[in-house]
């Protein structure tokens, strides 16, 4: 599967604030580094996307919170791309650099469910790729309405079949 690529969005510092933390961060950021292993086990391309914030956002580039975090922090090479938008494509080299790998079929994880991933989930369908979204490989916050479980359990109903294919990481097998 030379033309998979496996994409991380947005998981940076910020979402990690302790005040505010994303919902099951410490599983998610497991889950990651699992996928991201193998990932690279198999020579599958990472593409790692950056959420530059604005104003009070604490994925401003100059806070600390926009630094991709640690636990999963790009290798020497990895393409990064900063984004300003909720959909990684818009206005950024994205496109590019999956074509210039050749990449055909991605696989998406990453922070913000309801937003950056679902967004980039729809349009990547749009312009023709085949994507897999990590059913546990993503997450969000509670809002006043509902549970983060049930924004992420929402959204892996309604992007599934129409947008991408639904897999638990542990299912997703690179290089096959």
């Amino acid at each position: 599967m030379k033309d998979t690529a496996l994409m991380i969005i947005d998981v940076q510092l910020g979402m990690f604030d302790e005040r505010f933390p994303v919902y099951n961060g410490e599983a998610l950021l497991e889950t990651l580094k699992a996928l991201i292993a193998r990932a690279r086990g198999a020579g599958i391309p990472l593409i790692y996307i950056q959420h530059d914030g604005q104003g009070d956002d604490p994925l401003r580039p100059d806070l600390p919170g926009w630094v991709i975090h640690p636990d999963i922090q790009p290798a020497p090479g990895d393409p990064v791309i900063r984004k300003l938008h909720p959909d990684a494509f818009q206005e950024t080299g994205l496109q590019e650099t999956l074509e210039k790998l050749g990449i055909k079929n991605l696989v998406i994880a990453g922070i913000q469910t309801e937003f950056c991933v679902d967004t980039t989930c729809r349009r990547a369908y749009s312009l023709g790729y085949n994507a897999t979204l990590v059913e546990d490989g993503h997450s969000t916050w509670d809002t006043g309405q509902l549970k983060a479980s049930q924004i992420i359990a929402h959204h892996n109903q309604n992007l599934s079949g129409w947008f991408v294919k639904l897999k638990p990481a542990k299912e997703i097998e690179f290089g096959k």
